[in-house]
């Protein structure tokens, strides 16, 4: 569709440019706020009996954003709004929540005004323009917090959300210390009876070792040889009267 701006319409051209757009985004944007018309031969010979008063509330218009613009440059606008630990929101702020916080503070702004493409979905400090005219724009801060304590310390330039994730890894390397300063728990399922049992098995095989190895040894030393050291000579048979007794 073709349409004539009547005012100046960012990325499509200035007042009284003949632009063509699409069929839906003339009907529902352009064509009811007032900001074009369709480019019909009367609609033509309208806008040249207007466009000398169009310009003129065109430049009023400026004038007012540009003063609007000298005390809303820069300005912070806190919205509360409850959050998980990591920061993530429980729902998002839109930009109708926005112009309700600039109009709280004293500006007169539409909701149409904030240039917001997504909501925003977690707490911080979110920069956000906010168009006052169509060659007038301005940034400010909405600072979303879960409390006005922590909208202060996030003026200050604290992140909450890296505290938390520091304090996260402080927790864990305090675990793992711990840890180590504890035996380490029975597997699930297991018998204590049957692991003491084990245990005591363990140590006796040492000595279950040594007492073969003295068999091996005696077993093998021959009749008459000197035994090994530590170890008990065998009895000699007596003679004499004694033999014969």
């Amino acid at each position: 569709m073709e349409v004539i701006l009547l005012e100046r319409v960012a990325k499509l051209g200035q007042i009284g440019d003949v632009v063509r757009v699409r069929d839906g985004f003339a009907r529902n944007f352009l064509l009811p706020q007032g900001k074009a018309l369709r480019a019909t031969d009367q609609n033509r010979a309208k806008f040249e009996g207007m466009k000398s008063e169009l310009e003129a509330k065109n430049l009023m218009l400026k004038s007012e954003a540009e003063q609007v613009h000298k005390s809303l440059d820069g300005q912070s606008f806190i919205l509360i709004r409850q959050a998980g630990e990591t920061g993530q929101l429980y729902g998002s702020v839109s930009g109708r929540d926005i112009a309700g916080a600039l109009s709280g503070g004293g500006f007169k702004v539409d909701r149409r005004q904030i240039v917001l493409n997504i909501p925003i979905k977690s707490i911080g400090l979110h920069k956000v323009p906010v168009a006052l005219h169509a060659e007038v724009e301005v940034i400010v801060t909405i600072n979303v917090a879960r409390s006005d304590d922590e909208a202060a310390r996030q003026a200050r330039g604290e992140d909450l959300t890296v505290r938390r994730d520091d304090d996260e890894e402080v927790r864990a390397v305090a675990r793992v210390t711990a840890d180590k300063f504890f035996e380490k728990p029975p597997a699930e399922g297991a018998d204590p009876a049957a692991e003491g049992e084990a245990a005591e098995a363990k140590a006796e095989k040492p000595a279950k070792k040594r007492k073969a190895k003295a068999r091996a040894e005696a077993a093998e030393t021959p009749a008459g040889a000197e035994p090994a050291e530590g170890k008990k000579k065998p009895r000699k048979e007596k003679k004499g009267k004694d033999a014969d007794a």
